[in-house]
């Protein structure tokens, strides 16, 4: 009919998305298993279900790969903050959801917890790049609840809320390592409410 387009074209975007999560999802288990710098492309081709030339057509390279898989968890990371923290007013509580939401994100897939505490960190070059954007608007999230619990009086106006947002972050880091290092297998957002029970007794009032 005049002014549809085919239903292949319709169905397009919907196919290239699904196929671009696939070879992120792929490359995600590949660099987790194999070590980015030991993995190829190839091998992310093969696990994907997809030839080596399509990779390329969704991706420049290997690194693009690799920023893609932080750009893309980042981002959904910081839209299902957002979302579970709007309706919450009381500053502590956004601190303790915003803490579970993080270990259960990494909890839940292991080799993407690899990825982030591992594989992303093997170059100070890149970390410095993808730092600079979304992982500043992530911690975003903490230092507003922090400054809002200074303004209601239930944090210390002392504090640096920006250098507190990167300690209370830097706690959540080293608990994801430990349990990507740990031979015991138990849950990380059960490590939520220790991290923010301790950073609190820091942080409050007194």
């Amino acid at each position: 009919m005049p002014g549809h387009a085919p239903a292949a074209a319709r169905r397009r975007p919907d196919t290239t998305l699904a196929k671009r999560d696939a070879i992120l999802r792929a490359a995600t288990d590949v660099f987790a298993e194999r070590g980015f710098f030991h993995a190829q492309v190839a091998d992310v081709a093969r696990t994907a279900g997809v030839a080596a030339g399509t990779v390329y057509l969704y991706f420049r390279s290997k690194d693009d790969l690799l920023a893609s898989i932080f750009e893309r968890a980042m981002a959904e990371a910081f839209e299902e903050g957002r979302a579970a923290l709007s309706g919450v007013s009381d500053p502590c509580e956004r601190l303790r959801q915003f803490a579970r939401l993080h270990l259960a994100r990494l909890g839940g897939d292991r080799n993407l917890a690899i990825v982030f505490q591992v594989e992303l960190r093997q170059s100070v070059k890149f970390m410095e790049r993808l730092s600079s954007t979304l992982l500043r608007d992530y911690l975003g999230q903490i230092r507003s609840a922090l400054v809002d619990g200074q303004r209601a009086g239930v944090c210390r106006a002392d504090i640096n809320a920006a250098a507190a947002a990167k300690m209370f972050f830097g706690a959540l880091d080293e608990m994801a390592t430990n349990w990507i290092l740990s031979r015991r297998r138990y849950s990380l957002e059960d490590d939520a409410d220790l991290v923010v029970d301790l950073f609190l007794s820091g942080a409050r009032r007194r």
